[in-house]
C-alpha cells in the first residue's frame, strides 16, 4: 500500500509517488487533512486536559517529582508522533510503567533521592534500546506469549498496588510507597486514626464528579476541571493550613539534556525490570494499535512501531522523565474525540511546554487529594475485575493463570510476576499443545464425500488401512501422546486386521528431534506387528524434516489419503500414482 500524506486543499488524501509496501516513507502525521484539521485541533486540547493531571500523578506513583510526568509529554511524544505508523496510539508514561519503575528501583535507591531518579532515566534509556532490537531483529511476537490472562492478571496486580498509595492519598493518611503491598495495607490500616477530613470530604466529591461525568459526559475534560476547582477550593480556604497536603512548588523551564552517569553493574541490575516494561508495553501497545488501524482502515507496522517506542524511551531518559508505554485510556479518548491522526500529540506537547515555561506556579496548590482520586478513578478499569469474571466463565485453567500471575505481581514483586507469566504460558502452551486431536480417518466409500471424519472407535478407515490424522506439529510435547494413541487405534482395530497405517500429514508443519525419537519407536513396533507405514499429504518442509531425521526411508508418500486407500486396501481398484521419498 502507498504512502500517504496531507492534502491540505482538504481533499482526498493522495498516494506518494515512489512509496514503499510496508509504509517506510509514510509521511509523518498520515491522516491529517484540511477538512479533519479543526477536530484534531480539538481533540489535541481534549488531550492536554487529560493528560496533564495524569502524568503528575503517574510521577508521584513512580516516586519521581512531577516534572518527570510532563517531560514524558513534551519530547518523547514528538518523535513518538512523527516516527510511528500507528496514527492514533497515545504514547505516554501508564500507571503500570509507573509502578514497574517504583517497584524495581525502589530497592535500589531511596525514592525521591537523585539516585533514585538517574536510575529511572537509565531504566527508560535500556527499554529504547530493548525496543529498537526488537524491531530492528523483528522479534516483536516474543510479546505474544503475553497472553490476555496474563496481561489481566500482571497489570491487575499492579493497579491494586498503586490503589492503596492513592486511598491513602485520598484519606490525608502518610504511607511509605516503596514498601510491599502487605506493608502499605499495614500502614495505611494503621493511619486511619490520623486520616484528614477535609481531604476525605476533597476525594469523595472528585470521586463522585469523575465517575459520573465519564458516565453521561464523557467528552468533557473532568480530571482537569476537578483539579481547578480543588485548587481553587484549598487556595480560597487555605486547607493547606488544615492539614491538606499539596503538590508543592513545581521547577519551572523546559526539559534539558542529560544522561545517567551510573556504574556499569547498576546498569545490568536495571535489565530485569526493563525487559518486563518492554515486554508489557510491546503487547499491550502492539494490540490496541492494530485493533485501531483495522477498525478504521489505516496501515499498520508493527516493527515501526516498535522503533517509536524506543527512540521515545530513549528521548524520555535523555531529558529527565521514565519509561514510557502505551495509554489505552487515552487513545480510546482521541477516538471517541474523533481524532484519525498523532497531530494531537503534537498540540499535547507545545500545550505541556508553555506549562513548563509560563504556568508551572498554577501547580503548586494542587490537593493531594484530588490527584489520588483522578489516578485512583483512571486505574479502575486495570485492575480487571470484569475480564476474571468473563475468564472464570470461559476458562478456569486461564483464570487460574490470571491469578497466579495476579497474586505473585502483588505479593512477590513485578519482576517475579513477568517471570511467572512466562513460565505459566509456556505450560499453557505445552498443555494445549500435548492434547491435539488425533483423529481415525473414515471412507465411506462415496468418492464425493470427504475422508475426515471421526471414525468409530475400533474402526478401521478401510480393510486393513487405518489413516490417521495429527492436527499439530509433532514435538516433545506431544510426541509420546500421539504414539499411544496410533497403537490404541490398531489395538481395538485388532493387529491382525490392520497391515497398513498412514498418517496424514497435513498439519504437521514441523517435527523436533524428541518427536522424531517418539516417532522412530513407534516405527520399531510397526513393524514388530508386520504394519506397513506410509505418509500422506506432506508438506515440501516437513518432507524434508522428515527425511534429515531418519523418519522417511521406504515409506510410501501419497498425495491424498484417497491416493493411499486406493493403493493399499485389498478391494482397491487400480492403484494411483504415489512416490515413494527421494522419488
Amino acid at each position: 500500500m502507498a504512502a500517504v500524506f496531507p492534502d491540505w486543499d482538504g481533499g482526498r488524501e493522495r498516494a506518494r509517488p515512489g512509496a514503499t509496501e510496508g509504509g517506510d516513507v509514510q509521511r509523518p502525521l498520515a491522516g491529517l487533512t484540511g477538512r479533519n484539521f479543526v477536530t484534531e485541533l480539538t481533540a489535541g486540547v481534549t488531550l492536554l486536559a487529560i493528560a496533564i493531571p495524569l502524568n503528575i500523578g503517574y510521577a508521584q506513583i513512580a516516586g519521581l517529582p512531577p516534572t518527570a510526568g510532563l517531560y514524558a509529554l513534551v519530547v518523547p511524544t514528538i518523535v513518538y508522533a512523527l516516527v510511528v505508523s500507528s496514527r492514533q496510539l497515545v504514547a505516554s508514561p501508564d500507571a503500570a510503567a509507573a509502578a514497574l519503575v517504583a517497584s524495581s528501583i525502589g530497592g535500589l535507591a531511596a525514592a525521591g533521592s537523585a539516585d533514585y531518579a538517574t536510575l529511572a532515566l537509565a531504566q527508560a534509556i535500556i527499554c529504547g534500546v530493548m525496543f529498537v532490537l526488537l524491531a530492528v531483529f523483528k522479534l516483536g511476537f516474543l510479546a505474544n506469549f503475553l497472553s490476555k490472562p496474563i496481561l489481566v492478571g500482571f497489570v491487575g496486580g499492579l493497579a491494586l498496588d498503586i490503589m492503596v498509595s492513592q486511598v491513602a492519598k485520598m484519606l490525608g493518611v502518610k504511607i511509605d510507597s516503596g514498601k510491599e503491598f502487605t506493608g502499605k495495607i499495614a500502614d495505611l490500616v494503621g493511619g486511619f486514626t490520623t486520616l484528614n477530613g477535609w481531604a476525605v470530604l476533597i476525594s469523595v466529591c472528585s470521586v463522585a464528579v469523575l465517575l459520573l461525568g465519564r458516565r453521561f459526559l464523557r467528552v468533557v475534560p473532568w480530571a482537569l476541571i476537578v483539579l481547578v476547582v480543588t485548587t481553587l477550593v484549598v487556595v480560597l480556604t487555605g486547607l493547606d493550613q488544615r492539614g491538606v497536603d499539596v503538590l508543592g512548588e513545581v521547577p519551572a523551564g523546559p526539559p534539558v539534556l542529560t544522561w545517567p552517569m551510573i556504574d556499569w553493574s547498576l546498569w545490568l541490575a536495571l535489565v530485569p525490570s526493563a525487559i518486563a516494561l518492554t515486554l508489557v508495553t510491546t503487547a499491550e501497545g502492539l494490540l490496541v494499535s492494530r485493533s485501531y488501524s483495522e477498525k478504521h482502515g489505516y496501515p499498520f507496522r508493527a516493527n515501526r512501531d516498535l522503533f517509536a517506542f524506543g527512540i521515545s524511551n530513549i528521548a524520555a531518559g535523555a531529558q529527565g522523565s521514565f519509561a514510557v508505554g502505551s495509554s489505552t485510556s487515552r487513545t480510546a479518548a482521541m477516538d471517541q474525540a474523533g481524532s484519525r491522526t498523532q497531530f494531537p500529540a503534537l498540540i499535547l506537547a507545545a500545550g505541556t511546554l508553555l506549562l513548563l515555561l509560563f504556568g508551572t506556579a498554577l501547580l503548586a496548590d494542587i490537593p493531594s487529594p484530588a490527584i489520588g482520586a483522578i489516578v485512583g478513578v483512571a486505574i479502575i478499569p486495570l485492575l480487571g475485575v470484569r475480564d476474571f469474571i468473563d475468564l472464570w466463565r470461559k476458562d478456569r485453567f486461564e483464570f487460574l493463570i490470571g491469578a497466579t500471575c495476579f497474586l505473585t505481581t502483588l505479593f512477590v514483586g513485578s519482576i517475579a510476576g513477568i517471570l511467572v507469566a512466562f513460565v505459566l504460558a509456556l505450560i499453557n502452551l505445552a498443555k494445549r499443545a500435548s492434547h491435539p486431536a488425533i483423529d481415525v480417518l473414515e471412507s465411506s466409500g462415496d468418492p464425493g464425500e470427504s475422508l475426515l471424519e471421526d471414525a468409530p472407535a475400533g474402526n478401521v478407515t478401510a480393510p486393513g488401512v487405518i489413516v490417521i490424522r495429527l492436527a499439530a506439529p509433532l514435538f516433545f510435547a506431544n510426541g509420546a501422546v500421539f504414539s499411544t494413541a496410533v497403537k490404541e487405534a490398531i489395538r481395538s482395530a485388532g493387529t491382525d486386521s490392520v497391515h497398513h497405517l498412514v498418517v496424514d500429514m497435513e498439519a504437521v508443519t514441523d517435527v523436533d528431534v524428541t518427536g522424531a525419537e517418539s516417532f522412530t519407536a513407534l516405527k520399531e513396533w510397526l513393524a514388530s506387528q508386520s504394519i506397513s507405514l506410509a505418509y500422506s499429504r506432506v508438506r515440501p518442509k516437513t518432507l524434508h524434516r522428515l527425511t534429515s531425521l531418519g523418519l522417511l526411508d521406504t515409506e510410501e508418500v501419497f498425495s491424498t489419503n484417497r491416493a493411499a486407500i486406493s493403493r493399499l486396501a485389498p478391494s482397491s481398484a487400480e492403484p494411483t500414482s504415489s512416490r515413494k521419498a527421494g522419488h
